[in-house]
């Protein structure tokens, strides 16, 4: 049992760790400054003994009082949506953010965990992606203020590593998914889902042959507390390696919905990757880490998330 920071606690996966942590007796300390992310997805938790929130953004001077013995870093916005929305915001929290969270991690003696990202390796000429990959990213594209923000943040880590042995983990999150996801996100799930539900046309991009893995929130998370717990400071992927096309994720949303909606085609993103799907290697072999979740009953427990918000 520990005390926790999470900043971007109320984000789609910062609630989650944070139910997490709570579950296994952890106090946690939740930051965010709610440009994402929503107080409906802690509002279970306010009160909780253990459980506390700070309004905050961390791309300005982070300060919690008492002790601390982990900080997880997720804040940042994530989503297509926000690249062209909030660029500058998100640029701000993978430097200003990151270094503020290393910063009270060094100031407390507590471990730092940061969430990075499979957009590191942009879209990549090697294929499944190893954390010995180094990338492909296009850092003046409209995807390049999130790739290159977690790819500094990720220098930045390791940088209070070796200068001022602040003891770090690292995971690469690979496209996860489940509910407290907002919907209108402009991720290929939350579109998808959305669209089917309301029996609305579901719009694919390019001809829907590009890859990508999907992660259920669950086992992301599992996979976090995994790396927190052990000796490795990463990077480590954590996600999904069954690999699916586009065209395969939008017509398994339609079946899980029972929805009428048709499938139409649109031009293709800017620098989106044509392929996405971690190497395992490491989170099988250091932490005897597996995904359980399938993709088909991952989608049915997110479209019942919609269902009830919607």
């Amino acid at each position: 049992m520990g005390r926790v920071v999470v900043t971007g606690g109320s984000g789609f996966l910062g609630s989650h760790l944070c139910r997490a942590l709570l579950a296994r007796g952890d106090e946690v300390v939740a930051i965010d400054n709610l440009i994402t992310g929503s107080l409906r997805n802690i509002e279970d938790l306010i009160g909780t003994p253990g459980f506390t929130f700070q309004h905050h953004d961390v791309s300005n001077y982070v300060h919690v009082s008492g002790a601390v013995d982990a900080v997880m870093h997720l804040a940042s916005p994530a989503s297509p949506a926000d690249f062209e929305r909030i660029p500058i915001q998100i640029l701000k929290v993978g430097s200003r953010g990151t270094q503020h969270a290393l910063g009270l991690a060094k100031d407390k003696g507590a471990r730092f965990f940061l969430a990075s990202t499979s957009e590191v390796y942009g879209d990549p000429l090697v294929h499944p992606q190893p954390e010995t990959y180094w990338g492909n990213v296009n850092p003046i594209g409209p995807r390049g203020v999130y790739d290159e923000a977690k790819r500094f943040a990720e220098a930045m880590t390791f940088a209070y590593h070796r200068y001022h042995q602040v003891d770090v983990r690292v995971v690469r999150i690979f496209n996860t998914y489940g509910p407290s996801m907002r919907p209108d996100d402009g991720r290929a799930v939350s579109n998808f889902l959305t669209q089917a539900l309301h029996g609305k046309p579901i719009t694919v991009f390019g001809e829907g042959t590009q890859t990508r893995s999907f992660t259920y929130v669950d086992d992301e998370i599992r996979g976090f507390l995994a790396l927190l717990d052990s000796d490795e400071t990463g990077p480590m992927n954590i996600g999904n390696d069954n690999e699916f096309t586009i065209l395969e994720l939008a017509q398994l949303a339609i079946e899980v919905t029972n929805s009428s909606s048709e499938i139409v085609f649109e031009p293709l993103p800017v620098d989106d990757p044509m392929q996405r799907k971690p190497d395992l290697t490491l989170a099988r072999t250091k932490l005897g880490w597996e995904p359980t979740i399938q993709l088909r009953e991952g989608l049915e427990r997110t479209a019942a998330y919609f269902q009830s918000i919607l």
